[in-house]
């Protein structure tokens, strides 16, 4: 998962850029970038880490430009070097920049059609750069100098034609514009708004409208699936649908975990989704679980809390705060490698004896991937005197792999592949497991916006909406994404590194 942001503007948009890269640093801590263009010259700075470590005072001062893209990172395919660090650039034809957030499904195959048909070398393990390739032989096969907004929609459906997966991307074109657009099933988000200026109106794209909101920016829409948006450098607005039957099915893990509350996506806020997420699963449990005696209920920080909130008003129980949260450590689902999401934990939260010691607890998460971090907490919450520790998810069993960007990990590192409620719930220690039913999280988020008729929910059921995926597929992604194979690849890394720097 990563955060991308564009922005065509009347004044200098490096901070702009800067401000908006820094409320979607929860879509990627591993890296960031911005690239601006300034008198036909690209201005390009990314590295890896935080965007306030990234960007200093003289990087700022050296992306000058009214328009320019910038993006967040962590790593799903590819690796973590700053070779991978977007956006990426190309300098045929015009001058290209792009920040992508997804994943190709068919990444192996364009790669070999890139060097194959079009001479393009792919010099990263990045779908990223592939995705970049494509759109410039597009462009190049359909454009003159001249570039007008049918030629680069007419590159954006080919590449629409070739391409699988989910993905929304923002690129540069040095001295024509930006060009926006969205897989055509829309399941990676992109919205879109306007800032009026004394000199005129100023337009902006973004992963969530939080990063719209804290430039000043006001949501337009989102960009519809399959669409594509290009906005030239005078601030000249044009708009296509480039899929040939595009289908409105946007990943609901966005609701669940990934996005702000204070985010709209799809017309659905995130807050109300999680509120909608609790209240149907506090229904659950007083229906189904009414033997419980609970005593509190208590959240796992921070995007379980409004869940939780209204599963205790569903079952009139307190609610209290019970971790407190270290905002200095990164989110452990993104961090890459097992035995450092375990360290993390304890750094992370630390108990309150006081609302743990002698009651029966109902701990609330949004979802349990690994299962690491709910038996730890579990751990704390018993070695904080709790009698009783009972777990809910606001989110079902995670059982398949995500293969449209977000770094869910190998299946056999899933502790809900392969076993039921009862094994699940030995294994993290818990007193009792109660999941979120998928019908219920569908009905939940889709409450918020009625004309999104299906959702994008193959970590739970399985079932991929490109329909490209067979058991081939997953079982390579297993060779790649598995923390075994990750750290296989950082040691080859640091050994060739170390073999570079010692010649």
């Amino acid at each position: 998962m990563c955060g991308i942001v564009g922005i065509v503007g009347k004044y200098p948009v490096n901070q702009a850029l800067y401000d908006g890269l820094t409320v979607l640093q929860h879509r990627g801590q591993d890296a960031a970038g911005i690239v601006t263009v300034d008198n036909n010259t690209l201005r390009l700075r990314k590295a890896n880490g935080l965007v306030k470590d990234v960007f200093e005072t003289r990087h700022m001062q050296r992306l000058s430009g009214n328009i320019g893209i910038g993006h967040v990172r962590y790593p799903t395919a590819g690796s973590s070097s700053t070779a991978e660090a977007q956006p990426f650039y190309v300098n045929s034809p015009f001058g290209i920049a792009l920040a992508h957030n997804g994943n190709l499904t068919n990444s192996h195959e364009l790669k070999e059609d890139m060097f194959r048909l079009a001479r393009r070398h792919i010099n990263t393990t990045s779908d990223s750069e592939i995705l970049l390739n494509i759109l410039a032989h597009e462009l190049q096969a359909k454009s003159t100098m001249q570039l007008e907004p049918e030629q680069v929609f007419n590159a954006v459906a080919s590449a629409h034609r070739k391409i699988r997966g989910g993905y929304a991307a923002v690129a540069l074109i040095i001295g024509h514009g930006l060009v926006a657009f969205r897989d055509p099933n829309g399941i990676r988000p992109l919205v879109m708004g306007k800032r009026e200026t004394a000199a005129g109106t100023e337009y902006m794209v973004a992963s969530e409208s939080v990063a719209l909101d804290a430039d000043g920016f006001t949501v337009l829409r989102d960009v519809s699936p399959g669409e594509a948006v290009y906005i030239t450098e005078q601030g000249e607005l044009y708009s296509q649908q480039c899929a040939e039957n595009p289908n409105y099915t946007p990943c609901i893990f966005e609701y669940v975990y990934f996005a702000r509350p204070d985010s709209t996506i799809d017309n659905i806020s995130v807050y109300a989704s999680r509120v909608a997420m609790g209240k149907v699963l506090g229904q659950k449990i007083k229906r189904e679980w009414a033997h419980l005696d609970i005593d509190v209920v208590i959240p796992i920080p921070e995007t379980s809390n409004d869940a939780a909130l209204e599963i205790a008003n569903e079952l009139q129980l307190p609610f209290r705060q019970g971790f407190v949260k270290n905002r200095y450590i990164g989110r452990t689902f993104i961090m890459p490698g097992q035995v450092q999401r375990k360290k993390s934990v304890k750094r992370k939260l630390n108990a309150i004896w006081q609302e743990f010691k002698g009651k029966n607890v109902l701990l609330v998460d949004d979802s349990i991937v690994r299962g690491t971090t709910s038996g730890q907490i579990i751990e704390m919450a018993r070695e904080a005197g709790a009698k009783k520790v009972y777990f809910a998810s606001a989110a079902p069993e995670i059982r398949f792999p995500n293969v449209y960007g977000i770094d869910m990990p190998s299946a056999n590192e899933l502790i809900a592949h392969g076993h039921d409620v009862e094994s699940i719930c030995e294994t993290i220690g818990a007193d009792g497991l109660i999941f979120q039913s998928l019908p219920d999280l569908i009905e939940a988020v889709r409450s918020q916006n009625p004309d999104i008729k299906r959702f994008e929910t193959s970590v739970f059921d399985g079932h991929y909406v490109t329909n490209d995926i067979d058991q081939d597929y997953l079982n390579r992604l297993d060779q790649t994404r598995s923390d075994d194979a990750k750290a296989h690849t950082a040691m080859s890394m640091a050994t060739n590194l170390e073999t570079y720097n010692e010649g």
